[in-house]
């Protein structure tokens, strides 16, 4: 720690007490801020240019790292104080407070719009998992319906590696969804294998659409179920009845992603538009 700084050495300081709260997922007391641990995660939040509110470094790194963006607040923290407020049983030293983006769908949706529902899913990794997959493939958003675990819970965070930062994460419910069928948005639930379901190689997901994945346990219910215009399912040769909610997700979000490559190479070059929407 450099000599110049001060050393926080009390669990109740404000600044420290609004980590601990942020890091508790308590939007109130953290002040709306969201808390993240670990270098990679500082990087990738710098990276995606969200703006850090303050960092805090534990008293055992010594120098703060020299990419740590001018203007930041920086605190100092003893150790036993730094652990009381992050998350981790085996803390990084460096954490910080930073001001999460806030998404809205647009009025006119794409096209060619693709969208992931998460419905009810409970499992942080899962839902940590599908948004990486998300940014991974292309999709233009992550729509998550009342229950669904938040994309800024730790487990959640660690698990999209940062993508968490860059793809819009937008709440929805079934007032929602009908307004995107409204807008010709295709609506398909993600069911295991079963009668009346169509494989989802046999579906045309190059169309504005959104994928519907349900919670770990119970799946999707009726009011889901009904409200979809197709159940889609992958084909599994295997002995295997049904996938992790985050693997069935990605390889949905795969094949929407190979469908919509496969038909950009059928158009002739001199027949695309280049007018810009």
């Amino acid at each position: 720690m450099p000599s110049s700084s001060i050393l926080v050495t009390s669990r109740a300081n404000a600044r420290v007490k609004q980590l601990r709260a942020a890091f508790a997922g308590q939007a109130r007391l953290s002040g709306g801020l969201v808390a993240i641990e670990g270098e990679k995660l500082l990087l990738e939040a710098i990276r995606s240019g969200l703006p850090l509110k303050t960092i805090f470094l534990s008293e055992s790194v010594g120098e703060p790292p020299q990419w740590i963006p001018r203007g930041v607040e920086l605190m100092f923290l003893s150790d036993e104080v730094f652990a009381s407020a992050v998350a981790t049983q085996h803390p990084q030293g460096i954490a910080a407070l930073l001001i999460p983006p806030r998404w809205e769908m647009a009025v006119q949706i794409a096209a060619d719009a693709l969208f992931l529902v998460a419905v009810g899913l409970q499992d942080p990794g899962n839902m940590g998992t599908l948004i990486r997959s998300a940014e991974a493939f292309a999709a233009t958003a992550v729509l998550t319906t009342p229950g669904t675990v938040s994309e800024w819970n730790q487990k959640a965070l660690r698990a999209s590696a940062g993508s968490a930062f860059r793809v819009p994460v937008v709440e929805t419910d079934l007032v929602n969804l009908l307004a995107l069928k409204a807008q010709r948005v295709r609506l398909l639930a993600a069911v295991a294998p079963q009668n009346g379901s169509e494989s989802v190689a046999e579906v045309d997901l190059t169309q504005a659409c959104a994928l519907l994945i349900g919670n770990e346990g119970a799946g999707l219910g009726e009011e889901w179920l009904a409200l979809a215009d197709a159940r889609i399912s992958i084909p599994m040769p295997g002995e295997v009845e049904s996938l992790n909610a985050a693997i069935a997700g990605s390889l949905l979000l795969y094949e929407a992603s190979r469908q919509r490559q496969a038909a950009r190479q059928l158009i002739p070059h001199n027949s695309r538009s280049t007018t810009a929407v």
